[in-house]
């Protein structure tokens, strides 16, 4: 089945194939959701999980919007990879959202959080944000208390990056940004982090077990030639 145009862009230049590979769902969904919150220079910026197939794209692209970033994972490895990738690395696991509010922001909380871990963490991500903040999150299927919303005056984006597909509305604006994230690549400032261990096709089940152990960095990607 032929590809439809308004849904790609040339590959970034400087990039490998299996790097090129890892950036359009994940890409898109990090640029959408920091574009719809209107990151620009200067913010604060807290992406959630930000070592993970989106969160690490998320980061790098908020750096590229001149932000200043930080990310929270776990010590080790993922924090190492994210100070790599240009974030100030927050361990999730011993600091807590009021302390790192406090220590990074003086207590105003963070312009704009992009949660890559969604769901119950949502409610770290309102306790995170500042007033009239922004939040944008790719995990949203739970029932949450928005009081902390509503008494900080939040906005709240949702981003589901299927919906062109789905609903064949404004197909077009994948191959716009796949376009625009190609130009950041090429300029050096987005590059996709391949998990190490490769799969083939007939391994597609254990790629999938290995995203799911939460052992993965950044992306996993599957050899289908």
């Amino acid at each position: 089945m032929p590809a439809d145009a308004k849904l790609i862009a040339h590959k970034p230049k400087n990039l490998s194939m299996r790097e090129a590979a890892a950036i359009p769902l994940a890409g898109i969904t990090a640029y959408e959701g920091l574009v719809r919150a209107g990151t620009s220079a200067g913010q604060k910026v807290l992406v959630h999980g930000g070592s993970g197939g989106v969160g690490h794209l998320a980061l790098q692209i908020a750096n590229h919007m001149d932000a200043e970033v930080f990310a929270t994972g776990r010590a080790g490895e993922q924090a190492q990879l994210m100070e790599k990738l240009g974030a100030t690395a927050i361990d999730f696991t011993s600091e807590s959202v009021e302390d790192y509010v406090a220590k990074y922001t003086q207590g105003a909380g963070f312009d704009v959080v992009y949660d890559s871990v969604g769901g119950e963490n949502l409610k770290n991500s309102m306790d995170a944000a500042a007033l009239n903040g922004q939040i944008a999150t790719t995990v949203s299927l739970l029932e949450l208390d928005l009081s902390t919303a509503h008494f900080k005056g939040l906005s709240l984006h949702v981003v589901f990056m299927l919906i062109p597909m789905i609903h064949n509305f404004k197909r077009e604006e994948h191959g716009q940004i796949l376009a625009e994230l190609a130009k950041i690549a090429e300029a050096g400032a987005l590059v996709p982090v391949v998990d190490p261990k490769t799969f083939d096709l007939s391994q597609a089940g254990d790629a999938h077990a290995h995203l799911a152990s939460g052992q993965a960095i950044g992306k996993v990607v599957v050899n289908v030639i």
